[in-house]
């Protein structure tokens, strides 16, 4: 008996830590989001829903800026000139993620450790934001689930 309860402690504490809040039904199908370049596994894995999901991602375009610095050497610096029509902002940040094979084993191997930020550009509201920690799997079924609730239904519940 205590061998099973010692498990079962165990397990809870080797669970995944989330904290979300979700707008409802404030999604709008098709819609366009803007998603930073690059970044770790998370980043690329939510672009890849999202637009499974049926939204069109856009990462901007890049304008490179020349300025000089203080001993008058060039500098350049990029940043992403975001298209006028985006509807989404999609804001992750994440820490790089780390190999679990015994913790996530059956989970995507991959632990996660992420911020998630989802914003209407048109209203400024924040739709969703997730703090959260997690094998890889577990994270993204999370997300499915999330985007399902978010998006808004044409009445015979498809999307």
């Amino acid at each position: 008996m205590k061998t099973a309860i010692a498990m079962v402690i165990v397990a809870l504490g080797l669970g995944a830590c989330n904290s979300i809040s979700v707008k409802e039904k404030t999604l709008e199908p098709g819609s366009k989001i803007y998603a930073a370049r690059g970044g770790y596994t998370m980043r690329r894995s939510i672009k890849d829903e999202l637009e499974r999901h049926g939204h069109i991602v856009l990462v901007g375009k890049a304008v490179l800026r020349e300025s000089y610095d203080t001993d008058g050497n060039e500098v350049t610096s990029e940043r992403d000139k975001i298209p006028g029509d985006t509807r989404y902002y999609v804001s992750v940040r994440e820490r790089r993620e780390k190999f679990r094979p015994i913790w996530c084993s059956l989970n995507g191997f991959w632990w996660w450790n992420f911020s998630v930020s989802i914003a209407d550009q048109q209203t400024g509201e924040e739709l969703m934001t997730w703090r959260g920690r997690g094998c890889a799997d577990s994270s993204m079924r999370l997300l499915r689930k999330t985007l399902d609730k978010m998006e808004k239904t044409n009445g015979d519940g498809k999307h």
